[in-house]
């Protein structure tokens, strides 16, 4: 039944990830963490997501803007280490506590500041790498940061995906590396479920890219901070 409910959640989470840039593991590791353990739910959404991040590349190539990737890739690099190997050493309760706080804070911020900006200058690049690499690294999410600091830049739709595709892997690849090498490890029944999510993955960015230009971002964006809203709940009271 979980293998079901999270390839729908993965296709779901692919589409509006696509259309929006936040990610999908914002949506993912919630539903994931409703059936498996913080760490083993970091890996699958993890590996899930490395391939999310190429199926955005590939589908949005032509936009693909090197300068940016590197200035905002290598501190999220770097960040994702170090936030990736706090999670061995931070109690599993304590980390969903915080998560669940890091959820809430996010729909707050939002909803005070719905057209939230920041300048695009070199440094502000840089910063917006480290502090999402760090976040990503220790929580899984944190793409509606990546997605913030990149918006100030007024990127062309195709340029935004194709570069949040690019800067997000570069992170991805260097946290599940260290959740992996740190001993984190998923069953082997899960084995064939994560084929499932892979395509699924991809199924979610292939339809949208065919009508991303026809949706309303927002409309996403208030589905997503109610999701947020009642799986952050669940994360700090139960």
């Amino acid at each position: 039944m979980e293998i079901f409910l999270i390839s729908v959640i993965t296709i779901t989470a692919s589409f509006v990830g696509t259309v929006t840039g936040f990610g999908i593991a914002t949506i993912l590791l919630p539903v994931l963490l409703l059936f498996y353990p913080l760490p083993a739910s970091l890996l699958i959404s993890g590996i899930v997501h490395i391939f999310n991040d190429i199926w955005h590349i590939s589908l949005f190539k032509e936009g693909i803007r090197w300068k940016l990737i590197f200035e905002f890739g290598i501190p999220a690099f770097l960040a994702s280490i170090i936030g990736a190997s706090l999670v061995f050493s931070i109690p599993e309760n304590a980390t969903e506590v915080i998560l669940g706080i890091f959820f809430m804070g996010y729909i707050v911020l939002l909803l005070l500041h719905s057209n939230f900006k920041i300048k695009h200058k070199a440094w502000t690049a840089v910063l917006g790498g480290a502090i999402s690499g760090f976040i990503i690294g220790i929580f899984g999410v944190g793409g509606e940061i990546r997605a913030a600091f990149l918006s100030a830049f007024n990127l062309p739709k195709k340029v935004y995906i194709a570069t949040i595709g690019a800067i997000a892997l570069v992170g991805d690849i260097a946290r599940v590396g260290t959740y992996f090498f740190g001993g984190v490890r998923i069953s082997e029944s899960l084995l064939y479920g994560m084929i499932i999510f892979i395509f699924m993955s991809y199924l979610g960015a292939r339809i949208a890219r065919r009508v991303m230009d026809k949706i309303p971002q927002t409309y996403f964006r208030n589905i997503i901070l109610i999701f947020l809203f009642m799986i952050s709940i669940k994360l700090l009271l139960f």
